[in-house]
């Protein structure tokens, strides 16, 4: 009989993310054609979600061609299942579009709308993916988003332990699934997106994202359910967060007036991010382990996963022998 450790996962795909890797190197061709299909449709997405910001912003544009460029991909059906023949038929306007200095000053904002953090690196590759005989790279689908509904479980093997994950959606709508992934967990991953201490919620544009991560952390890990479930905190997009805080534009004081620190010190950012999770923790014998990650470095998740599986194994034989 096969003994898992059962873990959930909670806010974003990091495990999605590592499934879709597996399936890369063993290239499985649906998988990658899937996945083909979601990068076309992000890259459309984002760019519709640009040319919108642009009006509500009055950017003019700078080529006024563009104007009815725009107006037209703003009819796309976000619904509609995109081949390759169907998406090169949009690529003259993707590519006149993503030129237009209009459409860059919109990108610049981005944090004042709700942007793919994505929709960059696929603009900047679009000449590439707009091949004929384009198939996704490794990176183009860690990069791809599509977003976690319902109930999602993956058995990985972490140097030859099964590790059985349940992936659960962070929206507001799917929170009330959760509920169901309560039995037998022995550890909870909880994954913030640390860069996104400027921005608001979708569903909530009031609301500030850090904030409402730290909110839910706090119901779960002041749970009594979860006594003697061990928690890791991923602190994530460590890459992006580093870009907003070297750039002049983006200052966390601004939005959390009690930081005290450099808001230009990736330290002192890090630190005072981590103190929020840390200090909702009411229970001061309650061990908490974090990480400080970046989802599309394969590299570095794979230490990161190597150090969860040895804090779990860890926690699991301290049970054992408490018993």
């Amino acid at each position: 009989m096969v003994h898992y450790q059962n873990i959930w996962i909670t806010l974003i795909n990091v495990v999605a993310l590592w499934i879709t890797s597996l399936c890369y190197k063993i290239c499985i061709p649906e998988l990658i054609k899937e996945y083909q299909h979601v990068i076309y449709q992000n890259i459309i997405k984002g760019m519709k979600v640009l040319v919108d910001a642009r009006d509500k912003l009055n950017i003019p544009w700078e080529n006024p061609k563009n104007y009815d460029i725009g107006y037209q991909l703003l009819k796309f059906e976000n619904t509609m299942i995109l081949d390759a023949r169907l998406f090169l038929h949009y690529v003259p306007a993707l590519q006149s579009l993503w030129k237009d200095a209009s459409i860059r000053k919109a990108f610049d904002r981005r944090r004042e709308f709700q942007l793919s953090d994505s929709v960059q690196y696929f603009l900047d590759n679009l000449d590439r993916i707009a091949r004929v005989d384009y198939a996704p790279t490794h990176q183009d689908i860690l990069h791809c988003r599509k977003a976690t509904k319902g109930i999602s479980e993956f058995v990985i093997p972490i140097n030859n332990i099964p590790f059985l994950f349940v992936d659960v959606g962070g929206q507001r709508s799917q929170r009330q699934k959760w509920y169901q992934c309560f039995d037998c967990v022995t550890s909870i991953l909880f994954l913030v997106s640390s860069s996104e201490f400027d921005q608001v919620l979708l569903e909530d544009r009031r609301t500030n994202r850090l904030e409402e991560s730290r909110n839910i952390f706090d119901t779960i890990v002041n749970n009594m359910i979860f006594g003697g479930v061990s928690i890791i905190l991923f602190l994530n997009k460590t890459d992006l967060l580093d870009k907003k805080v070297r750039s002049p534009d983006t200052n966390v004081r601004w939005y959390f007036p009690h930081f005290t620190g450099d808001s230009h010190s990736m330290k002192d950012v890090q630190n005072f991010i981590l103190d929020m999770f840390i200090s909702v923790k009411r229970d001061p014998r309650k061990p908490l382990f974090h990480h400080f990650t970046t989802a599309v470095d394969t590299e570095n998740i794979k230490v990161v996963f190597n150090a969860v599986k040895d804090t779990i194994l860890h926690r699991n034989l301290e049970a054992l022998m408490l018993q």
